[in-house]
């Protein structure tokens, strides 16, 4: 699940030219946030983003693939993070379908 600090910094900078994209780092992978919804990970050198209705429709040809071991959630693998307006179009429309954050519980 180790991802090289390369191809996260390449990630990051490709989606950043589509949107406000953050990450965070888990468990040796990343998870990637479009305007504060968790929109999919960066695990084993890979993109992997949920696969809402929107991302399918979008990215019809795109593999399916786990994220990491374990996982149970058959996930959509980018492969062409470089196309700016398809990422864009992509992270908007899996964003008006995602849900909220939840709102953290503050420590006692």
């Amino acid at each position: 699940m180790a991802v090289s600090k390369e191809f996260h910094d390449y990630i990051l900078e490709n989606l950043k030219k589509a949107g406000d994209v953050t990450t965070r780092s888990m468990m040796g992978g990343y998870c990637v946030y479009y305007q504060g919804k968790l929109i999919g990970d960066i695990c084993d050198n890979c993109l992997f983003l949920k696969p809402a209705k929107a991302a399918l429709r979008l990215l019809p040809d795109a593999e399916r693939g786990y994220p990491y071991e374990g996982s149970k959630s058959l996930m959509i693998i980018v492969d062409d993070v470089e196309n700016t307006s398809l990422m864009s179009e992509v992270m908007r429309a899996m964003y008006e379908e995602l849900p909220a954050p939840k709102p953290k519980k503050k420590k006692a």
